[in-house]
């Protein structure tokens, strides 16, 4: 959070840091909605190919830095984006409904795919019936106010910033991702630089 005098703003949305501060800076999405669904949903078929190439015993291994464990991980990949059709139905956009952990018998990679598979054709779903194609609504988050743009932005980089690590994942495990994306698929978006930030 900034704050300056007796007003503050959440540090989540680049463009309304950029806006506090006064800055003479372009901000908002580069990409369309469109552009950003499409990205949304190739992290997301990444996700289910290289998510079950992890053997099954390293499920319960930490990750590099983080108290979190490969399931967890895998899991909050694809709940992430369930999270944002949440919120754009109507749920306030909370910390722990991104969080929300995997069930206790989500025990496989076989079965966090399964899931996965779930989330990706409830977001297609979404997509393909919502009038606001543009994603001009204002939904509420655990850090304000945000137009649905801005949202799907953050929730599309989330993504794929998980699929880079779950790529790096299978490296250290001696495993090649099957197709991980490409530069250019990050291309426009506010990645971190690290593959471990985020």
């Amino acid at each position: 959070m900034l704050s300056r005098g007796d007003k503050f703003v959440f540090a989540q949305n680049i463009g309304q840091v950029v806006e506090f501060l006064k800055l003479d800076e372009k901000t908002g999405p580069v990409l369309s909605p469109a552009q950003l669904i499409a990205r949304l949903e190739l992290f997301l078929d990444t996700a289910l190919r290289i998510v079950p190439q992890m053997p099954d015993d390293k499920l319960e291994v930490l990750v590099p830095n983080r108290p979190r464990s490969y399931r967890v991980l895998g899991h909050h990949m694809f709940r992430i984006a369930e999270a944002f059709v949440e919120a754009a139905e109507g749920a306030p956009l909370t910390y722990e409904l991104t969080t929300i952990p995997p069930p206790p018998g989500m025990t496989t990679t076989a079965d966090i795919a399964a899931y996965g598979r779930g989330a990706r054709d409830r977001l297609a779903t979404w997509w393909a019936t919502t009038p606001d194609k543009a994603a001009h609504a204002t939904i509420q988050t655990y850090y304000g106010p945000q137009r649905l743009h801005d949202v799907l932005e953050r929730t599309t980089w989330h993504v794929g910033q998980h699929v880079r690590q779950w790529v790096m994942l299978l490296q250290m495990n001696g495993v090649a991702a099957d197709r991980p994306p490409a530069e250019a698929d990050f291309a426009d978006l506010p990645m971190p630089k690290s593959v471990w930030d985020g």
